[in-house]
């Protein structure tokens, strides 16, 4: 594919190095030269330095031969106009960053791809999507839904003395009358190798393992973890940040009891006007003192989500120091990811990785719908739309020429989710989430086409 990227910021540096990775064409457009230099330097792509809505900046890019345009510069308005004229010039698909939620929120009254705009992406929406849904799924250090949650991906650190230490995927099993989980990944403890298990796999202690279960797996999940699922409703956020007050708002409307802290005075009485049912206090929250005084003890979850990552993470493992339930650090550097086992930190969240998880798969072939990367492991999970002319079409599980390095997790259809076993046949509209290694992905994808 032939994709433009306008912004060589975080997000856009972060994106054009993971597209690179995939072999991708593509052209980063900035009009600062330092940052195109750098990229220019350490990816194996093609910069152009000017204005992204410049039409003559377009052309030089041969907008009108690309597949994918997508806007992610600091600015929201650059980003929206440039996705308007790539589109008018001939681009197939656009997405555009956007800062301001309300865009998201109202989709359904403005018509944004009659505009030219096939996808409006916010990494601060995202980042307070992500933190709600960890909070739902308290005993889990990450999570995806798929399908409005008919089926659920959730990832999870074995500790010792689980049930299950020392048994197969199989012999696990076995125990459930009806199996509503399905093992998708796993990387054993100590080491940087991700598995993709089969029934004869043996759970080990400390390994970190991600699952897809439905509706109903939830509670076997918690018997074959040994996990204990606890009640999340007092909630403290460090940082005023947009993360901050989006994952605020959002809590406060699920009737969560929230304090938010936020040591700039005016923002923090900014933020107390529009967050009328969350406690802001104006203080900083690297002060142990102050966050004793706020009865920090009594909270269930703790999330940091201010601009520094290294503040993010020690005020974290301060909170755990408390016993506080649940962690959450926001972080920018997506090398702490490797160390997040040993960190000691419940989840880190980065908003690039889940801008790129929802980027991903416009760039993906066969009828991808939805897209994730596992945290810290050489996976992705992806979700087809099986359609008539699909090899998956009416064949049964068992007899479908799978890879050895990927696994079906589950299957949606009619809204409902099933964990498919072999016997289970697969059906045009039928909805499948598939786990594999990134060396497998091509091979996945022709079987969906």
């Amino acid at each position: 594919m032939r994709i433009i990227i306008a912004g060589a910021g975080e997000v856009g540096f972060h994106l054009a190095k993971l597209l690179s990775y995939e072999s991708q064409n593509i052209i980063l457009i900035d009009s600062k030269k330092e940052s195109l230099t750098y990229a220019d330097n350490h990816l194996d792509i093609k910069v152009l330095k000017g204005d992204a809505t410049s039409i003559s900046v377009l052309r030089d890019a041969k907008v009108e031969e690309s597949d994918l345009v997508i806007g992610v510069t600091s600015s929201e308005t650059t980003n929206i106009t440039l996705c308007l004229l790539a589109k008018q010039l001939g681009c197939k698909q656009t997405i555009a960053r956007i800062s301001n939620t309300e865009f998201i929120l109202n989709k359904e009254l403005l018509n944004f791809k009659e505009l030219g705009i096939d996808e409006l992406i916010s990494p601060e929406e995202l980042a307070a999507s992500e933190i709600q849904l960890l909070l739902n799924q308290s005993a889990f250090f990450d999570t995806y839904e798929f399908e409005d949650g008919a089926l659920i991906m959730v990832g999870v650190n074995l500790p010792k003395g689980a049930p299950f230490i020392g048994n197969t995927v199989k012999d696990a099993a076995k125990i459930f009358p009806e199996l509503h989980f399905m093992p998708i990944a796993m990387q054993r403890g100590g080491t940087q190798f991700t598995l993709i298990p089969r029934g004869d796999t043996v759970f080990k202690d400390k390994d970190q393992v991600y699952f897809v279960r439905d509706r109903k797996g939830v509670d076997e999940l918690y018997k074959l973890t040994g996990k204990k699922k606890e009640e999340i409703r007092n909630v403290m956020i460090l940082g005023g940040s947009k993360v901050g007050f989006n994952a605020a708002r959002d809590l406060c409307a699920k009737k969560f009891n929230v304090k938010l802290l936020e040591k700039n005075k005016e923002k923090a009485f900014d933020l107390a006007d529009r967050l009328p049912n969350a406690l802001v206090i104006n203080g900083d929250g690297r002060n142990v003192e102050l966050l004793e005084e706020e009865s920090l003890e009594s909270m269930d979850a703790f999330i940091a989500v201010t601009g520094n990552s290294e503040t993010n993470i020690m005020s974290c493992l301060m909170a755990r120091s408390k016993n506080i339930k649940k962690t959450i650090a926001l972080v920018e550097n997506m090398d702490y990811f490797q160390l997040s086992q040993s960190i000691g930190v419940d989840t880190l969240i980065n908003k690039k990785l889940l801008a790129a998880n929802n980027i991903f798969r416009y760039i993906r072939r066969g009828e991808v719908v939805a897209l994730t990367r596992l945290n810290n492991l050489n996976a992705e999970i992806l979700e087809f739309e099986v359609k008539e002319t699909s090899k998956v079409n009416g064949q049964l599980i068992k007899e479908i020429t799978f890879p050895r390095a990927a696994i079906i997790g589950g299957v949606v259809r009619n809204g409902e989710g099933n964990i498919a076993l072999g016997d289970f046949r697969i059906l045009e509209g039928d909805r499948v989430v598939v786990c594999c290694l990134p060396d497998s992905i091509s091979k996945i994808e022709r079987l969906f086409i």
